[in-house]
């Protein structure tokens, strides 16, 4: 089991500048390179201050200079909201600057909010099929000399400029559907999958159709699964029943972004009331302890031997939660301390 970082600048008001998120976030993703981890990911939003990442390739970039070891995961691009050309050419480009380190993971998106905004009348059915015509076209491009007469993309004979440093950029696809895993394990490309709040069942059910997928294209290398949840690690009692209450409270928003129905100014949805968010009992503080790795460092050891078993081959610790900086640090720094070694060969 390999493990890794997933973290994003986010906040749910304007109580830190952008520059002391971002600060906040280096400070992160260096913590987690030094401890140990194998990867660091940040994906693409827009337009969001609940998730703050308009290029991450940029990150990366920077990121790169300030990492030694671990491997740095775009988490992923928008397929919709790109060109293949442009894609390839960007990865490529980090890839040499990162020394060989790029990993590159590719989703349909999530948010109604930033479809309206970036590529208006856009479904999520739509923006899968401008998935499936990306993954094989960003490929052909890095091999270079490659044309393309899709259904939302025409080109002629193009070739990476500049090419990869690494023979091949390790693909991700964001996977939820047995349509979806059958798709990326053809291709030959890693999944990534995200329960959310949902729990082992829908842990369990994920890898069945990863499995599933694998079974169905025997002649492909089984590729890589990846499973991301939000995880915190506490100092006590008190600390993980507060830490199950924030990361309630995280997902009243993220469900409330999700929805796209409540005002938003300045980046920032209006603000949910204590009774918005005691009404939505699914998401309650006892359904975050039950269904997500919160607990002592034996407790979170336990959970992640399970997904262990189950065959998952990388668990990426979901570190974007509301919570301070500090309680963030903290719980990262008791995972590399006292989770991982549980799991050194």
């Amino acid at each position: 089991m390999k493990f890794s970082l997933f973290v994003h600048m986010e906040r749910l008001d304007a109580g830190q500048s952008h520059k002391q998120l971002y600060d906040e976030f280096v400070q992160l993703c260096e913590i987690a390179d030094a401890g140990g981890m194998h990867a660091i990911w940040t994906g693409e939003h827009h337009g969001m201050d609940f998730t703050i990442a308009p290029n991450p390739f940029v990150n990366l970039a920077d990121l790169a200079r300030r990492t030694t070891k671990a491997r740095l995961g775009v988490g992923t691009v928008i397929a919709p909201f790109w060109h293949p050309i442009k894609l390839a050419g960007e990865a490529a480009m980090t890839d040499i600057i990162t020394d060989g380190r790029l990993e590159l993971g590719i989703a349909r998106g999530a948010y109604s909010f930033e479809y309206e905004r970036l590529h208006p009348g856009l479904d999520a059915w739509t923006a899968g099929q401008h998935l499936r015509e990306m993954v094989p076209a960003v490929k052909g491009i890095w091999e270079g000399d490659y044309a393309h007469d899709g259904q939302f993309w025409k080109f002629p004979s193009t070739t990476s400029a500049p090419k990869p440093l690494q023979d091949a950029i390790p693909l991700w696809v964001a996977a939820r559907d047995p349509n979806s895993h059958e798709f990326a394990v053809a291709n030959g490309c890693n999944v990534q999958v995200t329960p959310l709040w949902n729990g082992d069942p829908e842990i369990e059910s994920l890898m069945g159709r990863f499995a599933a997928a694998c079974e169905k294209t025997p002649q492909v290398p089984r590729p890589k699964i990846m499973l991301l949840q939000h995880t915190y690690v506490g100092s006590d009692a008190a600390d993980i029943v507060r830490a199950a209450r924030e990361i309630s409270v995280y997902y009243n928003y993220f469900f409330a972004w999700f929805k796209n129905e409540r005002p938003i100014h300045q980046g920032l949805i209006e603000r949910l009331s204590d009774e918005d968010i005691a009404a939505n009992a699914n998401l309650s503080p006892e359904v975050m302890g039950t269904n997500l790795p919160i607990g002592t460092a034996g407790d979170v050891i336990e959970r992640v031997k399970k997904y262990e078993a189950m065959g998952y081959d990388e668990y990426s610790f979901w570190i974007d939660t509301g919570m301070s900086f500090e309680r963030k640090k903290a719980s990262l720094e008791r995972f590399i301390r006292d989770v991982m070694p549980a799991f050194k060969e």
